[in-house]
C-alpha cells in the first residue's frame, strides 16, 4: 500500500542511529507515554523532550507551534490522548471528540511545517468496526459501523491516521501510525470505576486480600476472549516502528495471544495471592466475545511481544504495591 515514494520517505536516516537527536514523547506521564520514555533512555537516547500539560496544553494551537519554533525535535511519538472507560465516554462524548482533535492537529500539523523527520501516530483497537473479522486485520478499519460506547473516541483516532496518511501523500511527511491492543503494565489507570478489566481485578483481588473477604464476585460469565500486551512491549514495537516502517497503513501492533476473562482473572487471583472464592454474576453482560488483532504485519517485518502474560502480571502488581497509597480512592 505505501507505493514507491513512501518507502523513498524512509531513506537516508535511521532512528536508532540518531539518539542524541530531539524526541519528543507527548504525553509522557501516562501508561505509554512513560514507558516510551523509559525505553528510549534504556537505548540510550540523550535528548528527550518532554511537556507536562501544565507546561504546554496540546489543544491550544499557537501554544503548540510556539513550542515546536522553539524545540525543533527531529522525532515524535504522539501519544497523548484523552482516554476513559465506557461511562466516560458516554458522559463527556464532546470532550472525547473535540480534545483528540485538537491535540492530533495540532501535534501533527506543527511537526510537519517545522521539519519533523517522523512521526508516529498511536491510536486504539477501538477504531475496528464492532463485528470485524477475528483476529482484526488493518484493512478492516471503515468496513462497518463502530461500538457506540466509545465512538467519539474512536473517530478522532481514525481521523488522526487519516491526517497521517494525508499529510504524507499530499507533503511527503514521514508519519505513520500504530494501532495498540489492549495495554497494561507499571502507570495504568487502577480507578475503581473508570479503569479497565486487567486493572480492575488487580485492585479488587488486592483489596479483597488485605481486607480478608471471603470471595470477589466478577461480571459476566468469563468466557470472552481478550488480548493484552505489556506497555514495555508496546514501546519496544513503537521503536521497532519508528526505525523500521515507512508506510501509508497504520500498523497493528498485539501479542497474538489471547486469554478468557476466566484465565485473566485466576492468573490475577494467583499473582496477588487471593485465597478465596471467585464467584461469576452471568446475569450481568459478558462484552464482545472475542477480539484479537491480527499481528502478522508487524510479525513478518521481524518484530514480536516478548513479555508473557504472567510475568507482565508481576511486573505490574509489583509497581501496584509500590505506588498504592498514591492511586486514587
Amino acid at each position: 500500500m505505501g507505493g514507491a515514494n513512501n518507502e523513498s520517505l524512509a531513506s537516508g536516516f535511521s532512528f536508532l542511529s540518531d539518539k542524541s537527536e530531539k524526541v519528543f514523547v507527548a504525553g509522557h506521564r501516562g501508561l505509554v507515554g512513560s514507558a516510551i520514555v523509559r525505553k528510549l533512555q534504556s537505548l540510550g537516547f540523550t535528548n528527550i523532550i518532554v511537556r507536562t500539560h501544565a507546561e504546554l496544553d496540546l489543544t491550544v494551537q499557537s501554544a503548540v507551534d510556539a513550542f515546536f519554533a522553539t524545540e525543533r525535535p527531529s522525532y515524535v511519538i504522539l501519544a497523548a490522548a484523552k482516554v476513559g472507560g465506557i461511562h466516560a465516554n458516554n458522559t463527556y462524548p464532546a470532550d472525547f471528540i473535540a480534545v483528540n482533535l485538537q491535540i492530533q492537529t495540532n501535534v501533527i500539523d506543527s511537526s510537519y511545517r517545522h521539519g519533523v523527520k517522523k512521526l508516529l501516530f498511536l491510536g486504539s483497537s477501538c477504531i475496528y468496526p464492532k463485528f470485524a473479522p477475528q483476529p482484526i486485520p488493518e484493512n478492516a478499519l471503515l468496513t462497518g459501523p463502530l461500538e457506540s460506547t466509545n465512538e467519539w473516541y474512536a473517530i478522532a483516532k481514525i481521523a488522526g491516521i487519516k491526517m497521517c496518511q494525508a499529510y504524507r501523500i499530499q507533503h511527503k511527511f514521514d508519519a505513520i501510525s500504530g494501532m495498540p491492543t489492549n495495554l497494561y503494565g507499571p502507570n495504568d489507570n487502577f480507578h475503581p470505576e473508570n479503569s479497565h478489566v486487567l486493572p480492575a481485578l488487580m485492585r479488587r483481588f488486592h483489596e479483597a486480600k488485605v481486607g480478608g473477604a471471603k470471595e470477589v464476585v466478577v461480571w459476566g460469565t468469563g468466557s470472552p476472549l481478550r488480548e493484552f500486551l505489556h506497555v514495555d512491549d508496546l514501546a519496544d514495537g513503537v521503536v521497532f516502528l519508528m526505525d523500521s516502517y515507512s508506510g501509508l497503513e497504520h500498523v497493528n501492533v498485539g501479542s497474538g495471544t489471547e486469554v478468557t476473562i476466566k484465565e485473566l482473572a485466576e492468573l490475577v487471583k494467583e499473582v496477588v495471592g487471593f485465597e478465596g472464592e471467585l464467584v461469576w454474576d452471568s446475569s450481568k453482560p459478558d462484552g464482545t466475545p472475542r477480539k484479537l488483532m491480527d499481528n502478522s504485519k508487524i510479525a513478518e517485518m521481524g518484530w514480536t511481544a516478548k513479555t508473557g502474560l504472567k510475568d507482565g502480571l508481576m511486573d505490574t502488581y509489583k509497581w501496584y504495591l509500590e505506588n498504592v497509597q498514591n492511586i486514587k480512592k
